[in-house]
């Protein structure tokens, strides 16, 4: 694939969007391309993370599971598969695997570190983009733990007064 197809490809892909040309350019430049096959195993959960994947095309099924049930997620082009990966090495939650014939861009934690330390405007929409998603998770898990609070208050029988 030409430069400007994986410029292309990544600039539609989750944080990549908020990176200035240039910035994707190198991006696009110093990652790896890697072509898979269906079938193919991409990564296994429990593996220890390489890098972020950006789906240039095909479709990557996500799953957890591994008990042969459908898969949880699947990523198609543009998508970002490894958000923390970028950053640090962590332990895959997820066994990756191209459902089709797919070809997926690698990004490397050291080439991150590259492209936030040369484009410093880059890492704060970066920071503040994650930052915003984080609150996002945070409301949403707010809202839920008062559900199952009342949940469970509606399950307490009421005491008697008697008692």
């Amino acid at each position: 694939m030409a430069l400007d197809d994986d410029i292309a490809v990544l600039s539609q892909a989750p944080l990549f969007n908020l990176l200035e040309r240039d910035a994707l350019r190198l991006v696009a430049f110093a990652s790896e391309t890697r072509n898979l096959r269906a079938g193919d195993v991409l990564f296994r959960k429990g593996d220890r993370s390489d890098g972020g994947y950006v789906v240039s095309r095909g479709a990557i099924a996500l799953d957890a599971n591994e008990d042969g049930s459908p898969a949880a997620f699947v990523a198609g082009p543009g998508s970002l598969i490894g958000q923390a990966a970028l950053f640090t090495r962590i332990s895959r939650p997820a066994t990756a695997t191209a459902q089709e014939a797919s070809t997926v861009i690698r990004v490397t934690p050291s080439l991150m570190r590259r492209v936030l330390e040369e484009f410093p405007d880059a890492a704060a929409a970066m920071q503040d983009a994650m930052a915003a998603e984080l609150a996002r998770l945070s409301q949403g898990l707010e809202r839920v733990r008062q559900k199952l609070i009342a949940i469970d208050g509606e399950d307490i029988p009421a005491k008697s007064t008697d008692e």
